[in-house]
């Protein structure tokens, strides 16, 4: 018998351990969980505006090509992070008598989850839901809708006039945060009533006078009050 492979096998132990190359580990497989996630990662650290395939692929480690497996294009992403975001809205059982306060409570739900991940929200602007959490919960609000009395092409209707209100809100808080982060010159509450009370009288006579209730209510009061217009609106059907 050769005495070959038994040379080799002295030879292997008698390396220290750390020369003795170990297996490389093996890479988790690419999947629509983790697409999601890493996605999901990069706009909470770095902002929608950061979020590309290319990005997503360099966080799970691989190139973008890897990702085609399982996405279609940058709008298939969209489609899974808001689905990922609807996932956690609590839907009411609809309520007649409710239904209006039910639906600030599913938008108010819907808000708070835009707003933890900055600009997320223009990734539900101009998109056609496949996604099953997004349609369930597009069925709740309709259902909560229909609860009310509202006829249904106008129920549908109000459902995308309230949904895009929300998102523009959550998108227009997070330019907000962005644009003025760190800056000190940002105007504040009393600031801004002090410069409204010091334009000319005889130029802005309503914006002095009511300088108080121009700039008045916090940022989730004002939501709610848009909401409450909107839905002022809506009687229920005839008949």
């Amino acid at each position: 018998m050769s005495t070959e492979p038994r040379r080799h096998r002295a030879a292997r132990h008698a390396r220290p351990a750390a020369e003795v190359a170990a297996p490389a580990p093996r890479k988790k497989p690419i999947t629509v969980e983790r697409i999601t996630d890493a996605a999901l990662e990069v706009v909470a650290a770095e902002g929608y505006d950061a979020l590309t395939i290319r990005r997503v692929a360099a966080v799970l480690g691989t190139g973008p090509s890897s990702l085609y497996a399982h996405i279609v294009n940058k709008d298939d992403i969209d489609d899974l992070l808001i689905g990922r975001l609807y996932a956690g809205v609590v839907l009411p059982e609809p309520d007649p008598a409710t239904w209006r306060g039910q639906l600030v409570g599913v938008y108010t739900q819907i808000r708070d989850l835009y707003l933890e991940y900055p600009g997320v929200s223009r990734a539900a602007l101009a998109m056609v839901p496949t996604n099953l959490e997004t349609l369930r919960v597009g069925e709740g609000i309709l259902a909560i809708l229909l609860a009310g009395g509202v006829e249904p092409r106008t129920a549908g209707w109000a459902r995308d006039a309230l949904s895009l209100y929300v998102s523009a809100y959550a998108l227009e808080q997070s330019l907000v945060r962005r644009r003025h982060q760190g800056q000190e010159w940002v105007l504040g509450h009393e600031e801004l009533l002090d410069r409204f009370t010091a334009l000319p009288a005889e130029q802005f006579p309503n914006t002095r006078r009511h300088a108080a209730e121009l700039v008045s209510g916090t940022g989730p009061d004002r939501f709610e009050f848009a909401l409450g217009l909107l839905m002022g609106a809506l009687r229920p059907a005839s008949g």
